[in-house]
């Protein structure tokens, strides 16, 4: 499914997840925020006089910052990868060395107990990876469509997260797994 027809997949439950998402988001704080349209509402969740910085490699990302006078927007650049709107390969890989966060806010199509956190391009993982090792505290945004489903490649185990910021139920046997197992989740009811 392409970018555009997945903004119309659980908007609802993308909006909740943002507006949790956007909470973590400190006045002053450095945050890198991944593509995909759950990191699009979260772009839409921060209030617009936030000063903060945002660090993507996603140009949707960067663009719907625009009417936040007092965010600064720090573009990564490299291979557009269209089915995600954000840029991956070695130069974004290579960007990403370059800077530092206080938080990164994860987005992936697969939420798996045993799988663990994952998504359907290898390019899009290892760049995921990438910016996750250059943030202090890293949080999945994960609507509930995502929860049990596992996608073809692997971008971090659950040990390298902070946590899951989710609106599925925790009464959902998963995620009762995956709190049972240590993972701090964030209910987005």
């Amino acid at each position: 499914m392409d970018y555009g027809a997945r903004q119309s997949v659980a908007p609802d439950g993308k909006r909740k997840v943002a507006s949790v998402a956007a909470g973590l988001v400190r006045p002053g704080g450095v945050v890198i925020l991944d593509g995909g349209t759950t990191a699009l509402a979260v772009d839409h969740a921060l209030p617009r006089d936030l000063a903060c910085t945002v660090i993507t490699h996603s140009p949707p990302i960067a663009v719907a910052l625009l009417d936040h006078p007092q965010a600064e927007v720090f573009v990564l650049g490299g291979r557009l990868f269209k089915h995600s709107a954000v840029a991956c390969g070695a130069a974004a890989v290579e960007a990403a060395r370059n800077v530092s966060a206080d938080l990164f806010l994860l987005g992936v199509t697969g939420v798996h107990p045993e799988a663990g956190l994952t998504t359907g391009d290898a390019e899009d993982a290892a760049m995921k990876r990438a910016l996750a090792a250059r943030a202090a505290d890293t949080y999945v945004l994960a609507s509930s469509e995502k929860i049990g489903t596992a996608s073809r490649y692997r971008v971090l185990p659950w040990e390298e997260i902070s946590g899951l910021i989710t609106d599925e139920t925790p009464q959902d046997p998963v995620i009762e797994r995956l709190v049972e197992s240590g993972v701090d989740v964030l209910p987005a009811a």
